[in-house]
């Protein structure tokens, strides 16, 4: 099934103070473009320096997620980031007037609010997966974080933290589908040990900080005169210590409430790698630094994916066979330069050529070493592409090359080797003009790639 990709329906604004920062902060979340993704407009600074949700960004986890791009910062995005993928969005542009997010509650609820208020909208363009094929784990020792993702057909998750703590030991969360992010974990807010808080308040590090803001757990023995002086400290009535180890400023919305919150924390940093996951995380202790480090090597695993050649299996039946290329395209020999089509979807095509010693252009190219032409490439790959185009479309229409962009030819291509033409739309096709990425591979090598932009026009009729 298509899914396509999604958008805000209206804007819509989230006013708070910074966690670490205790400034006040405007976030204005603004609809997108079609693969626009998830950026932050930074509109206080000079030039309003934009920063994307890339993982590649990110310069500091030690206290929320931080990105820079040419020192303009954002950081504690996560819980945004986890909202606008719990809710389904693709594209959004943020513009804050601040380096912080504001915290809220310490949870995404606010955030989820707003998004179902505003609305969202589809768009035209087909929503891009990366989809888990094999397992991809990492083991951060300093942390003693372990993650995992496994094939799946859906966003899944489950995280186990743990933690030398009587109160909070071993904890453990399931979501067993993203689109329950809104009932299952938005609303569920971070947390912190006393003894971290102290740490924090006595390195005034949490100017923002309310009680309300997180679950406090008390994991030491503290006499009321203390709890007293931590109340007056966040401006907040007397505060005691509830059975279950933890201030009575708040309730719980669910008894793993924390660990829910460590699972929401996971998806707000997994978003940094820029594509919506096919998968199941399976993350045991995990925090913003292995959060990061796994999105990373998420990251090079997708790299590594989009290289890749396309599978060919000699045996499968063409979608498209020579005869019925020929009635979308009118080339003829000896300028058909397509003998099958593998496979077709929204936005790309995977077609074949198998190159011989009788190919017309060997004669002269050259007698004695026969080297395909590069020019040949070039136009196998368009006329590739120009199937995808074509075999959408009803009636007479025939396209034509209007640029061609960073072409490289990697590697010789002679007699006897199979050409595996990708073709992928860059774009929707807008007003007749198609542009796409084209890669040519020969085995598991890439021998050339460019990029395309054609014309599509109806033929007239006689």
């Amino acid at each position: 099934m298509v899914v396509k990709q999604k958008t805000l329906a209206n804007s819509f604004k989230i006013e708070g103070k910074g966690l670490h920062t205790g400034v006040n902060v405007t976030m204005n979340f603004l609809p997108a473009p079609e693969n626009h993704g998830f950026k932050f407009k930074r509109v206080d600074l000079e030039n309003q320096p934009v920063i994307e949700a890339d993982v590649d960004l990110v310069v500091d986890t030690s206290r929320g997620t931080l990105l820079e791009k040419n020192g303009a910062r954002i950081g504690t995005i996560e819980h945004a980031l986890a909202a606008l993928i719990g809710m389904d969005l693709d594209n959004v542009l943020i513009e804050v007037n601040n380096e912080e997010a504001p915290i809220m509650d310490g949870s995404s609820r606010y955030f989820v609010e707003a998004i179902e208020k505003a609305g969202v909208i589809e768009q035209e363009a087909e929503r891009e997966y990366f989809e888990i094929q094999e397992k991809i784990e990492i083991f951060d020792e300093k942390s003693g974080s372990h993650i995992i993702a496994l094939p799946d057909d859906d966003y899944r998750l489950n995280v186990m933290i743990s933690f030398k703590s009587r109160v909070l030991n071993n904890q453990f969360a399931t979501l067993d589908s993203i689109s329950d992010f809104k009932e299952e974990i938005a609303s569920c807010r971070t947390f912190v040990f006393l003894h971290e808080l102290e740490f924090l308040l006595n390195n005034n590090l949490i100017k923002g900080g309310e009680l309300n803001n997180a679950i406090v757990i008390i994991d030491k023995e503290v006499s009321q005169e203390e709890l007293d002086r931590l109340a007056t400290l966040f401006h907040h009535d007397r505060v005691e210590v509830k059975p279950q180890g933890i201030l009575n400023n708040l309730d719980l919305h669910f008894d793993n409430e924390c660990a829910r919150h460590k699972l929401l924390d996971v998806i707000g940093d997994l978003a940094l790698l820029g594509k919506r996951i096919k998968g199941r995380i399976i993350a045991s202790k995990p925090g913003h630094r292995p959060n990061t480090l796994f999105a990373q090597a998420l990251k090079d695993a997708l790299k590594k994916n989009q290289t890749a050649p396309p599978e060919y299996d000699p045996d499968a039946i063409p979608l498209l066979d020579t005869l019925q290329i020929k009635e979308l395209l009118p080339h003829r020999y000896p300028f058909l330069m397509v003998d099958k089509i593998l496979s077709f979807s929204e936005t790309e095509v995977i077609g074949v050529k198998n190159v011989t010693c009788n190919e017309p252009f060997f004669q002269g190219h050259f007698p004695d070493e026969p080297v395909m032409p590069g020019v040949m490439l070039i136009e196998a790959m368009a006329q590739t592409g120009g199937l995808l185009v074509l075999n959408k479309l009803e009636g007479k229409f025939s396209t034509y090359f209007i640029r061609i962009d960073n072409v490289k030819f990697r590697k010789k291509v002679v007699p006897g080797d199979t050409l595996i033409f990708k073709m992928t739309l860059s774009s929707p096709i807008r007003r007749g003009i198609a542009t796409m990425k084209g890669v040519t591979y020969v085995g598991s090598k890439i021998v050339a790639e460019g990029e395309f932009m054609a014309q599509v026009v109806k033929q007239t009729e006689n």
